[in-house]
């Protein structure tokens, strides 16, 4: 089947030539079928479609033995999440290629209603292919209407022309199935993956081996578990960075450590925790305050924290941060809060941290929160001043 093998360059038209060759082939099926039969190809070890049931299905609802539910539910749900992978997969590939858009949602109800309808004639588990898809986009389909035309010429095939394909060659089918599919695999996109995040790109080729090596639900699982991993360990460290005022722009603040001309406000430690708070990073991120504060030269009197990636707030991270606010409050620290979303406020009310912090200490924006505390630290540091000034 080496004519199948596509060809790089178009050295003397040979690549047109080819994709003449495969583009025909189909039609020349039964010219293989008629070789296969007539040198006789399955007695010398050639693998070949054989028998092919004939004839409708029969329509009913499966007589299922209750103690095979169980069994059948664990099943069912590994091919769920090949079928819906698989599915989605083909779909967005084929998305991007043409520039149109996809709803999860709306392919997994299509794939919910192809299975039931499939389940209640005896039909196997069915979803979107991209071997299939592939083929049938290099056979020039590129409407809704090729399988619905797929679809008449199956009904003709399973009444009248199974037999035909008894003995067709199994590599026939492969290497149809191994061109069409060619055309999808884009080795400059892992080179660019790996440039961009060389990470992801080797969980992408660990799932692939998954894959091909073991099997298709071993290997998806080796792939969503792997990004899980990743997902937990990057959300565990995130950034916590150390705000200053931006020259020129009154009431912005962005990260010192990126751009060394922005000043730190006098007296106020601005963090920013960059990742969303939860249990598993709780506990870092209060070290890391505890850190900045022990490393800043004064000690600040009074620390800004913003969370403005908080959509939610966890105990654990109410807990943490209710810890940390008496403890900057023993050292004489004050801690305001800013760029809360409402629901971090209402878990706070709940869990008595707004009551720890008070609630003239929380602020809508940075902007605000910072213009307060330094008033505020203003204020105090003139009142001392003056009660010193009296003392003396």
């Amino acid at each position: 089947m080496a004519f199948l093998i596509d060809i790089p360059t178009d050295i003397g038209g040979l690549q047109t030539v080819l994709t003449n060759v495969y583009n025909t082939m189909i039609v020349h099926c039964s010219e293989l079928i008629g070789i296969s039969s007539a040198l006789k190809l399955a007695e010398h070890g050639v693998a070949i479609v054989g028998p092919v049931p004939s004839g409708l299905p029969s329509v009913g609802v499966p007589d299922i033995a209750s103690q095979d539910v169980a069994t059948l539910m664990a099943a069912a749900a590994g091919m769920a999440l090949v079928i819906f992978s698989e599915s989605l997969g083909a779909a967005q590939a084929f998305a991007t290629k043409y520039g149109y858009e996809i709803d999860p949602n709306q392919e997994l109800v299509a794939l919910g209603a192809a299975n039931a309808g499939s389940g209640v004639v005896g039909g196997l588990a069915g979803g979107g292919s991209l071997s299939q898809s592939a083929v049938n986009e290099g056979a020039g389909a590129r409407s809704e209407v090729s399988p619905l035309f797929a679809s008449v010429l199956i009904l003709v095939t399973l009444l009248f022309l199974t037999p035909l394909f008894k003995t067709l060659p199994e590599a026939v089918l492969a290497a149809l199935i191994i061109h069409a599919v060619s055309r999808l695999w884009k080795f400059k996109q892992f080179r660019l993956y790996y440039r961009e995040q060389p990470i992801e790109c080797w969980l992408g080729i660990a799932t692939l081996a998954g894959v091909t090596l073991i099997d298709v639900l071993p290997g998806l699982l080796i792939g969503v578990v792997a990004m899980l991993l990743l997902v937990i360990y990057n959300a565990s460290r995130p950034h916590l960075g150390v705000l200053g005022a931006v020259p020129g722009a009154p009431d912005a603040y962005g990260d010192v450590e990126r751009h060394p001309d922005y000043h730190r406000v006098p007296d106020l430690l601005i963090v920013r925790v960059e990742a969303a708070l939860f249990y598993a990073n709780a506990n870092l991120v209060r070290d890391h305050i505890k850190k900045l504060v022990g490393a800043s030269d004064p000690l600040p009197r009074a620390v800004v924290l913003e969370l403005t990636a908080n959509a939610g707030l966890d105990i654990t991270s109410a807990e943490m941060l209710e810890q940390l606010i008496k403890t900057l409050h023993s050292a004489g620290i004050d801690v305001a809060l800013a760029d809360l979303r409402q629901p971090v406020v209402d878990v706070a009310r709940r869990t008595g941290l707004l009551e720890t912090l008070g609630e003239d200490r929380l602020f809508l924006t940075l902007a605000d929160a910072v213009r307060t505390m330094g008033s505020t630290l203003a204020r105090e540091t003139l009142t001392t001043g003056l009660a010193h000034e009296a003392a003396t």
